[in-house]
């Protein structure tokens, strides 16, 4: 499926308390932009901390949009990770949900 890119898409940080990810932070992060309009969200997007997450994490993190977005924003599952060493199985993650 294709996805053309209009409206508003926000690339999301990743909220941390006390080193860890900050679950309760996120899901209120998504209500904002959902009750705010916004048409895509796209966890781990370009906002710097992607690099620094673990493909656990990063999975943990983009399912946790997706759940609670729950189709009332579309959601860009990025790549986790630029890492040259990386599988290629998570380059085919990327997709829109």
């Amino acid at each position: 499926m294709s996805y053309a890119f209009t409206g508003s898409l926000v690339a999301m940080v990743t909220p941390f308390r006390n080193g860890k990810i900050d679950e309760a932070k996120i899901r209120e992060l998504v209500e904002f932009h959902v009750a705010n309009g916004t048409d895509a969200l796209v966890p781990c997007g370009t906002t710097g901390e992607s690099p620094t997450l673990s493909h656990d994490e990063h999975k943990h993190v983009v399912e946790l949009v997706v759940e609670t977005a729950a189709g009332r924003a579309r959601t860009r599952r990025p790549r986790p990770s630029t890492s040259r060493g990386t599988p290629s199985a998570p380059a085919r993650a990327a997709r829109w949900s």
